[in-house]
């Protein structure tokens, strides 16, 4: 049983583990595009994750960056590819933790619908 989720802060739509719903961006690698997205985690009803832990992985991890939330804009990200830190989340929207991700795409790299990058989120989570 997962005890987190991530939601796309813009609708609230949960962001699967599937190709249902993902987090996506639109970028044009000819231009040397980038584009942030604001997602936030939030735990399931009675538990509390501590020690969250962010992590971009797979083949083109190395072009994702994460920042935390400040005052609904992007803070400093962290270096392409590296986890962010998110500390305690709780359930509901008064545990809702907020952060940044960002996608670029270079002009070395062939047009391609890339869904090789996950997000891998880790925690302890306790009942609450």
């Amino acid at each position: 049983m997962a005890y987190i989720k991530l939601f796309r802060a813009s609708d609230d739509t949960q962001i699967s583990e599937d190709a249902s719903s993902p987090l996506s961006f639109t970028l044009r690698a000819d231009l040397n595009e980038d584009d942030e997205k604001r997602i936030y985690a939030e735990a399931d009803a009675g538990y509390s994750v501590t020690g969250v832990e962010v992590d971009p992985t797979g083949t083109s991890a190395a072009r994702w960056r994460l920042a935390p939330d400040d005052n609904e804009s992007p803070g400093t990200y962290e270096a392409a590819g590296a986890a962010l830190t998110l500390g305690t989340v709780g359930a509901g929207s008064g545990g809702r933790v907020y952060f940044w991700a960002e996608a670029s795409a270079v002009d070395s790299e062939d047009p391609v619908n890339d869904d090789s990058v996950t997000l891998e989120v880790t925690g302890i989570a306790e009942a609450v």
